[in-house]
């Protein structure tokens, strides 16, 4: 099953949203969410773990504001433009800024190179999805 099955077997979706835009920042978001969890966690067990902090807090916002992204693209009855709009911009918000910070750290450490791109493909699938709402 993909996320674009489940999407398009909606009944009666209220979002009139492009499926596939829709399905692919779905899945962006819920693997930035993973992907960032992991990263933190990662940097937990890092021997310079104090100097990962503001990374460690990052990677879990994002991955908080991902995973809260994905559930409210996924309820296509009766959704709120408005509150999608906002939302869209609150993760890619968060996305760029949890690339930012992973970036700093890439060339030391593998898991947050992954991470910055993982947060860099949810930030531009939000940015798409946001231009397709219009």
């Amino acid at each position: 099953m993909s996320t674009t099955e489940m999407i398009t077997a909606h009944p009666h979706p209220g979002d009139n949203l492009d499926a596939t835009k829709l399905a692919a920042t779905i899945d962006a978001a819920l693997a930035c969410a993973q992907t960032c969890t992991a990263c933190a966690d990662a940097c937990l067990a890092e021997d310079m773990v104090a100097e990962l902090r503001d990374c460690i807090r990052t990677d879990l916002d994002c991955a908080d504001i991902c995973a809260t992204t994905a559930a409210l693209l996924s309820r296509r009855t009766g959704s709120n433009r408005t509150v999608l709009k906002a939302q869209l911009e609150a993760c890619r918000t968060a996305c760029a800024t949890c690339a930012e910070e992973c970036e700093n750290h890439a060339a030391m450490h593998e898991h947050c190179r992954i991470c910055a791109e993982a947060c860099r493909r949810c930030e531009q699938a939000c940015a798409d999805l946001l231009a397709a709402l219009g």
